[in-house]
């Protein structure tokens, strides 16, 4: 146990539980397609199949209502849990699979709304309490049921289903696995989400383990750039340039600023000119506590945040900015070990 931990006995009261909830948690397993066809219900009843001969307890709870003659013979070597109905539409059968509590359920369909009266409104919460039962769920879905990414989904396919996952959800699995096959032209795009999603997803799980054993690296598979921001600053090329890096690989934006005293009035409406703009390029905007050591400050939320690039203007030596030691981007790219610092020109100083 760490001096740390010793020190703080809420903090470790608090890994403990949640560590005893981690194990007594089912596993959770997603096979992403980025289109229908691509064979993910096949692959997840093929891996179902290949537990069964290992010796664990697998079934079935739900099944597409359409299927092919090849998953039907898979299906036909399983126990099928059948569903209920409800107003004439199926629905995973909550209380059987507590009662049966087999090691794995096999729920070919993620993305389902379930009719009033339904034990829960959407699968994924029906999923959710199987999982925290001690029961292991396999399922699958497609990427225009991803409810963040429907709007960039249905500009590329032109359909848009009223059926939705949260993002979220998808980031509590366990395992993820993008069932890949040769896109269509038109379909790359999404099989490019498709594993942009789910190396978010890997991301996600690191980091809460990182977080969990309190290990402080960056660990990054997904872009997240930060832009720092002066009163002055030509901010707009930077935060432009800064989102469309952050758009290409499914990242996030952030935009720092940090906070000085006494600004004049035209400093003040300059800086709410630049964070308009931050706004508007939807960047998480945060405002640092650091007036002695800016760049300090702004590496320490930068390694906070796992940022992997700061965008910075490179002349900042004037006003604020000759507080630095020495010279401002040098120092900053000294601290930043480990995070990459693009420099841009700048017309104007701050």
């Amino acid at each position: 146990m760490d001096l740390e931990l010793r020190r703080d006995p809420e903090r470790l009261l608090e890994q403990i539980e949640e560590e005893e909830r981690r194990k007594k948690r089912g596993r959770l397993k997603i096979f992403l397609g980025y289109a229908s066809g691509v064979g993910k219900s096949v692959k997840m009843l093929a891996e179902g199949l290949r537990r069964r001969e290992r010796g664990e307890d697998v079934v079935i709870g739900a099944v597409q209502p359409k299927s092919s003659p090849e998953i039907d013979r898979q299906v036909v070597k399983y126990e099928v849990i059948p569903t209920l109905k409800i107003r004439n539409r199926d629905v995973i059968d909550i209380e059987r699979l507590l009662r049966r509590h087999p090691q794995v359920v096999v729920i070919d369909g993620l993305a389902y709304t379930n009719p009033p009266g339904s034990r829960h409104p959407e699968r994924w919460q029906e999923i959710e309490e199987l999982l925290n039962a001690g029961i292991s769920v396999m399922t699958s879905v497609n990427m225009h049921y991803i409810r963040e990414l429907q709007d960039e989904v249905a500009a590329i396919t032109g359909k848009r289903p009223v059926e939705t996952v949260p993002l979220n959800f998808l980031k509590n699995v366990d395992d993820i696995e993008v069932v890949d096959a040769p896109a269509q032209a038109n379909l790359s795009r999404l099989r490019e989400m498709a594993l942009l999603v789910a190396a978010e997803v890997v991301e996600s799980e690191l980091r809460a383990y990182l977080r969990a054993h309190h290990i402080e690296e960056i660990w990054g598979t997904q872009e997240r750039i930060l832009v720092g921001i002066t009163p002055r600053s030509d901010a707009r090329p930077i935060l432009e340039s800064g989102r469309r890096n952050a758009d290409r690989f499914h990242g996030e934006l952030f935009v720092a600023y940090v906070r000085q005293a006494n600004l004049s009035p035209e400093d003040e409406a300059a800086l709410e000119e630049n964070l308009a703009i931050a706004r508007e390029l939807d960047a998480t905007i945060k405002v640092l506590d650091g007036q002695r050591d800016p760049a300090r400050a702004l590496i320490a939320f930068a390694r906070d945040t796992g940022i992997t690039q700061i965008f910075i203007g490179h002349s900042m030596r004037k006003g604020f900015w000759q507080r630095l030691r020495g010279n401002p981007v040098e120092r900053l790219i000294d601290l930043a070990e480990g995070i990459d610092v693009r420099v841009f020109p700048q017309r104007t100083t701050a």
